[in-house]
């Protein structure tokens, strides 16, 4: 379904004056008097209630980092009423973002959504929301940008594949500003500039970074519910992390270097092996640690997960198609230096590093 979102939602009071007006100026060209219409004054009084409160409720958001999924977020986000920034240094995105708007395509349907845009987070000025959404090599350098962003009370939820973006913003920003957060069976990737498709949206898992879930996560929490994210609150940010991190140790790197998509490995006799032994160690090193998966088995859990988005291109393999450097170190290399540290054996993810590494250099990234 096609649609056009509404403007930011710093916009949305004055729409309810002009909506309050043009009931007054269509009684005055009917020749009725309002004050002795109580229906259209009532009318006109509801409008501005029911906008009000919507503007109430908005935010002001700074995404950082607006690459694929960062684009998904704020598209959603700015389509819910928020008022959005894109920052990104990408800079023919942001370009085609300020003139065109940005084009959100696929699991939540399809629509433009007018969002503002910067290359520098300067020009954004103090917000109630700051979303770092870089890759985790990156996350310190968003996290420094993301101060001019910062009022007192601001928090940032960081949202990363892999391990090391959670204490990459803390040792920046502190542990107490910095909110986790883990997106899981999204699927996306930029398209052109200013154009972002994904092909699910299964779940935003949030948590802090300090201790258990408290009120401000739910307010967040509820601001993406609001824009059509599933949404839930963790107290335990390992497990959040992990549980997405086993499922991305066992399709990144196999899709990366096969160049097939998710579901194409889940049907080939010789990349799912390769993706299981990932998926079964990943959560060895996981229990080794002493963190309470949700799941059983791993195999039958990172199945399910991908069967959800079997278009899906992870990261990695986009990375490796345009010469860039992945997120292998964050991702399966990740997995293997917690398995040392754990006393576990990771040879599959120890391989797939070696693999996409000598990828990476082949391909100049």
């Amino acid at each position: 379904m096609e649609s056009y979102a509404t403007p930011p939602g710093g916009c949305k009071l004055q729409f309810a004056v002009a909506k309050i007006f043009l009931v007054l100026q269509c009684a005055a060209a009917t020749g009725e008097t309002p004050l002795a219409d109580a229906r259209r004054w009532g009318a006109a009084f509801l409008l501005w209630w029911v906008e009000a409160g919507a503007e109430e409720t908005a935010m002001k958001i700074a995404v950082i980092g607006a690459g694929a999924m960062g684009s998904v977020y704020a598209g959603l986000l700015g389509a819910a009423g928020n008022d959005v920034w894109a920052v990104d240094v990408d800079a023919a995105h942001i370009a085609a973002i300020r003139e065109n708007g940005l084009r959100v395509e696929g699991a939540s349907g399809n629509r433009t959504v007018r969002v503002r845009a910067a290359t520098d987070a300067r020009e954004v000025g103090p917000c109630d929301l700051a979303i770092v959404a870089t890759k985790v090599r990156h996350v310190a350098d968003a996290a420094r940008a993301a101060r001019s962003v910062l009022g007192p009370d601001t928090p940032v939820l960081t949202i990363q594949n892999g391990i090391g973006g959670v204490d990459a913003a803390a040792g920046v920003l502190g542990p107490e500003r910095v909110a986790v957060g883990v997106a899981g069976g999204f699927g996306a990737r930029l398209v052109g500039p200013g154009r972002v498709r994904h092909e699910g949206m299964e779940l935003i898992r949030l948590g802090e970074s300090a201790g258990p879930a408290t009120p401000r996560l739910r307010a967040i929490a509820e601001v993406w519910s609001k824009a059509g994210f599933n949404v839930r609150v963790f107290d335990d940010i390992h497990r959040l992390i992990w549980e997405k991190l086993v499922c991305n140790g066992a399709f990144g790197a196999v899709c990366a270097l096969t160049r097939m998509t998710v579901g194409e490995v889940l049907a080939s006799d010789e990349a799912w092996p390769v993706a299981a032994a990932c998926a079964r160690e990943g959560d060895a090193v996981a229990r080794a640690r002493k963190i309470a998966l949700g799941f059983e088995d791993a195999e039958a859990y990172v199945r399910d997960f991908g069967a959800k988005i079997p278009d899906g291109r992870p990261s990695m393999r986009q990375d490796l198609e345009a010469g860039r450097p992945s997120e292998i170190d964050a991702i399966n290399g990740g997995i293997a230096k917690a398995g040392r540290e754990a006393g576990v054996a990771t040879p599959t993810h120890d391989l797939l590093v070696r693999l996409v590494r000598a990828a990476e250099a082949a391909a100049g990234a």
